[in-house]
């Protein structure tokens, strides 16, 4: 069976310049501050979010507030000028990257703290990730991801010492011995298991509510392959030996730090189901039809009814991007 998604994970759309040199270019970086834009980020990972869809409105109240917001499909990042914050860039910034010649930085802050602005109208990346627009999405799963590693990369893991931030935010320096850390990303899988036919495998976890399924995911252990890190996560949760294990696509999770690394495989559904104690509630395959069915009834968000009794994860999920694939399929 020939499977791949048919559009790109939410989370992986992002169009800035990462490149090292421009972490490196103190010049650059301090040329380019009067034009820069700074990324806000609480502690909860929320950010300030417009969400009304007129362009022109959008523009023109955003400047007035000192807000530039990018058009986006319903949901807008909402960035304000870097000198707001220092004349310079201060060393506890994160260079997230350029796009269109202009620096994109990020910093923790609180809406309380933020002039002219609403607290209500921030919003964290699971409920505006699939709104945003690529750039935006890319911006903020950044800001999230390097922020987060930020606060907890305040000691050095080898002598113990303080660290303070190195290269626009993307390294950190211990002060006893100079020795350098990067951010940190947790290698996950996730896979859609079928039976190379028209049956899905699904699965939940006892803490969602009844009604919610998605597809089985575990972290990769160390001196572990991704084919065998799939094979032996899918037999612990649910008792299935896989075979034809094939990669489709990755994106970010920075909840905290993962990263996605999604998969298909196929399965004998004649196969006894073992859900892993503590881990796997229930696990079930449903046919195609019946998860088009589901795909058609919304996503988390909903309540299950009679009718169409699974929930699907939102779109801000790779999870959501390889089912919406494979009920496509003829």
């Amino acid at each position: 069976m020939s499977f791949e998604l048919t559009t790109p994970p939410v989370l992986s759309r992002g169009t800035a310049a990462r490149d090292e040199p421009l972490r490196l270019d103190a010049d650059r970086q301090k040329a380019g501050w009067s034009a820069a834009r700074m990324v806000v980020v609480d502690e909860k990972g929320r950010t300030p979010i417009a969400w009304d869809t007129a362009p022109a409105a959008r523009f023109a109240e955003g400047d007035a507030a000192g807000w530039d917001a990018a058009a986006g499909s319903g949901a807008t990042l909402r960035t304000r000028p870097a000198e707001e914050f220092a004349p310079a860039p201060p060393e506890e910034a994160v260079l997230l990257g350029e796009a269109e010649g202009v620096a994109y930085w990020a910093v923790r802050g609180r809406p309380d703290l933020v002039a002219g602005d609403d607290p209500a109208e921030w919003s964290d990346l699971r409920a505006v990730g699939a709104e945003l627009d690529a750039l935006g999405a890319g911006l903020l799963t950044g800001a999230v991801a390097a922020l987060n590693w930020h606060d907890n990369a305040r000691f050095c893991a080898r002598d113990g010492s303080p660290t303070r931030p190195h290269n626009a935010g993307w390294a950190r320096v211990c002060e006893a011995n100079g020795h350098e850390e990067y951010p940190r990303t947790d290698p996950a899988v996730i896979c859609l298991v079928h039976d190379g036919a028209d049956r899905v495998l699904l699965a939940r976890q006892p803490i969602w509510p009844p009604g919610r399924y998605s597809v089985l995911a575990g972290f990769v252990e160390a001196g572990e392959s991704l084919e065998a890190c799939v094979a032996r996560e899918i037999g612990e949760e649910v008792g299935v030996e896989v075979t034809d294990i094939t990669y489709l696509g990755s994106q970010a999770w920075p909840f905290p730090r993962s990263l996605m690394l999604g998969f298909h495989a196929r399965a004998d559904p004649d196969q006894v189901l073992v859900p892993a104690d503590g881990e796997i509630e229930e696990a079930r395959w449903i046919t195609r039809t019946e998860l088009r069915a589901a795909i058609e009834a919304g996503d988390w968000a909903g309540e299950p009814t009679g009718r169409n009794p699974v929930l699907l994860p939102g779109r801000v999920s790779i999870a959501r991007s390889m089912l919406d694939s494979w009920a496509a399929l003829d």
